[in-house]
């Protein structure tokens, strides 16, 4: 155990409260594929000896490898008293922005966690008066054993479904190793086969064409479930929403 990850769990023991909360995303700067929020609620004083060590590991999903990342992911859906993973697709980001939709499905993720924490942690951003009463933590996922834990969570949720359905969707567009960020083969991929459903259209890139960008059409878009500007694969449904409770 460092003292690095040592740190992030006594971040939590010392607010005071039994019920810690901790959100966090995933997907923000990618060209492909959905928005993953997660929301992690450890019950910080009722881990036991083995509990506090193993959750003590946790550090920012962005340290870690992939191998790590997975044992890690694990040991939050052992030891968190809840969990739950909030998506939107790139029809929805297009719709509606990706900011608003990033501080959206954080809203429902943290909504979603039931008894409600005493104190809930976000990584970054203060979600307004709609969300549950939070604290903004910059740098929450190097700080909080919970937001850490969020991180892990939406980072590994993501990357399982790009590197599994999404590649096998889609073959050759590399889902699998790039998971939807730009690179320069996931450019030259769209260039030559087309954006998928998974390509989020309204954002800038030399991987579109002029003419394949949303710009215009975004506005009247009505909402994630309806049948939104088309790609040349067509359209996606809604955001989905996933909980996973009583995990330990």
């Amino acid at each position: 155990m460092t003292g690095v990850s040592q740190s992030l769990l006594d971040h939590d023991l010392a607010l005071g409260h039994r019920l810690v909360a901790g959100a966090d995303e995933a997907g923000r700067g990618c060209l492909a594929g959905p928005i993953v929020c997660a929301a992690v609620c450890f019950d910080v004083t009722g881990l036991d000896d083995e509990g506090r060590s193993e959750v003590a590991a946790l550090e920012d999903s962005k340290r870690l490898t992939s191998r790590r990342r997975a044992v890690l992911a694990d040991v939050v859906m052992r030891r968190a008293r809840q969990v739950v993973v909030v998506s939107a697709n790139a029809r929805s980001i297009d719709a509606h922005g990706l900011h608003a939709t990033n501080l959206r499905i954080m809203r429902e993720a943290l909504a979603a966690l039931d008894p409600p924490p005493g104190i809930i942690l976000v990584d970054g951003f203060h979600l307004g008066e709609a969300a549950p009463p939070h604290r903004r933590l910059v740098r929450g996922d190097a700080t909080s054993a919970a937001v850490a834990a969020a991180s892990v969570i939406a980072k590994e949720a993501r990357d399982r479904l790009m590197r599994g359905p999404a590649a096998a969707a889609y073959p050759g567009y590399g889902f699998d190793r790039h998971v939807g960020y730009i690179t320069a083969a996931h450019v030259a991929a769209v260039r030559t086969m087309g954006p998928t459903p998974l390509h989020r259209r309204s954002f800038r890139s030399s991987a579109y064409d002029d003419d394949l960008t949303l710009f215009g059409d975004a506005a009247s878009y009505d909402g994630p479930n309806q049948p939104g500007p088309p790609g040349r694969h067509g359209h996606c449904p809604g955001p989905r929403v996933g909980t996973s409770s009583g995990l330990r």
